[in-house]
């Protein structure tokens, strides 16, 4: 069983090394004993923009299957057998990948290794009609929980639509929908999984304090002799123009405590330069306290409780500016989006400061150095940089190209991209008269983490 030559690139001394098994599993390691314990990172190249219309949400439909047991793991046995030896563990689903995750300590790696590779070969033997029904069940009252019955919880799901045209593989959300959940068969379900969770349609990462060479034996033995499948269709074509040439809104008339703005700006794809810029735009407007918007709407108006700009960074299509503006009491949204057009306009005319471009970078360094610091943090990251760009060691230096990026690069995306012909409005109205007050009831969105966690 060969496996590729190994190759090093460092972020502060971090290296990987890259394998591949015979059967296209694609491997990572990075050796840190910083502290003895190991994370285990599993991706699979499957997320909702996979997905066919009427047969929404079967990604993330699986992504709780797959802790429902496979053939020599019963019931509720993955999350008991790593909870009970020390480790912690879950699943998320977005619209470009389901992953899987553990961290363990350092003596307890080989069974994550042993519980990933049974269920990647063998959840079929487990998958049954009455799993199938207890896990479609959580799953709309997960759909209830997070979205149907919490204040602008529909938020995300509806400026998707609006921002993706009918028909685009990322027009709905990774959630799916409760029609769509009740007409997936067990037969839909086999089939996915024989498609998408075939190891050469995934990527193992393993970091922390590991022994490379012990570890390749496990994996070689756990995952080794499951068969790859040819059956994947690569997904939709996801691209759009730059620009959506109209601003698309809607208003939402809902039991909110505020009213609220929200807008999603369509940005550069993920892995380009121009999405780091966006990214360091987006930071100077709207991260934190010392934002232009938070500066100009909360504190100097006092016409807005809280005001923020998230992004989601897309691979498959153009990314998301996320744009969220809770109101004081008594302010109308129109004074509010006034406000933001000419921020951005000024923004787009003038560029960010010197201070403002090294505040934002540090503060993206920051957060990025905090990401690969952690064991299962950089187990995510090498794992996203190999399935969407086909290269882990660009996550060890992601940190660069962010600090690389300048002024002039930052203003031209701005002047490009935050335009009002370029988005898509969500305004929330409270229901009746007297609803709003003056709290901010919601946590930040952050739209960059569209995820579906797998907790019991």
């Amino acid at each position: 069983m060969g496996h590729t030559a190994t190759a090093h690139a460092g972020s502060g001394g971090l290296t990987a090394t890259e394998h591949r098994l015979a059967n296209g599993l694609r491997v990572v390691l990075s050796e840190d004993h910083l502290t003895p314990v190991a994370a285990v990172c599993l991706w699979y190249d499957v997320g909702s923009r996979h997905e066919v219309k009427g047969r929404t949400g079967l990604a993330h439909l699986f992504e709780h299957l797959m802790f429902q047991g496979s053939k020599n793991v019963s019931g509720n046995g993955h999350f008991e057998l790593v909870q009970g030896a020390g480790g912690s563990l879950n699943g998320t689903t977005s619209f470009e990948r389901t992953n899987y995750f553990e961290t363990m300590p350092t003596h307890q790696l080989e069974l994550a290794l042993w519980l990933e590779a049974d269920r990647m070969g063998s959840l079929l033997a487990a998958l049954d009609d009455e799993s199938m029904e207890n896990q479609r069940d959580v799953v709309k009252n997960e759909r209830r929980q997070r979205y149907d019955n919490v204040p602008y919880g529909t938020a995300f799901e509806k400026l998707t639509a609006l921002a993706y045209p009918e028909g685009h593989p990322y027009h709905h959300t990774p959630i799916g929908s409760m029609a769509d959940l009740d007409a997936a068969s067990l037969e839909d379900a086999r089939a996915f999984f024989r498609t998408y969770y075939a190891p050469n349609n995934a990527v193992l990462s393993v970091v922390g304090d590991i022994d490379p060479e012990k570890t390749l034996a496990w994996v070689e033995k756990y995952f080794g002799t499951i068969p790859g499948h040819d059956g994947k269709q690569p997904p939709r074509d996801g691209s759009l123009p730059e620009i959506m040439g109209e601003q698309l809104r809607e208003e939402v008339v809902e039991e909110v405590p505020a009213r609220a703005l929200m807008a999603a700006y369509r940005l550069p794809h993920d892995g380009t330069r121009e999405c780091d810029a966006a990214d360091v735009a987006l930071t100077v407007l709207g991260s934190g306290e010392s934002s232009r918007l938070h500066n100009r709407l909360v504190r100097r108006d006092q016409s807005a409780v809280a005001a923020g700009f998230g992004m989601l960074r897309l691979a498959g299509a153009p990314s998301l500016g996320w744009l969220d503006v809770k109101t004081s009491s008594g302010v109308e949204v129109p004074a509010i989006e006034a406000a933001v057009d000419e921020e951005l306009a000024r923004f787009a005319a003038e560029g960010p400061t010197a201070e403002e471009m090294e505040r934002a970078q540090a503060q993206l360094e920051r957060e990025w150095l905090d990401r690969l610091s952690t064991v299962a943090g950089r187990a995510d990251e090498l794992c996203r940089f190999a399935v969407l760009f086909g290269d882990p060691q660009l996550a060890l230096t992601a940190v660069q190209r962010v600090l690389d990026i300048t002024a002039e690069e930052v203003q031209a995306v701005a002047a490009a991209r935050l335009r009002p012909d370029n988005r898509a409005v969500l305004v929330y109205e409270p229901l009746e008269a007297g609803a709003d007050d003056d709290t901010d009831l919601t946590e930040e969105t952050d739209a960059s983490d569209e995820n579906e966690g797998a907790e019991q």
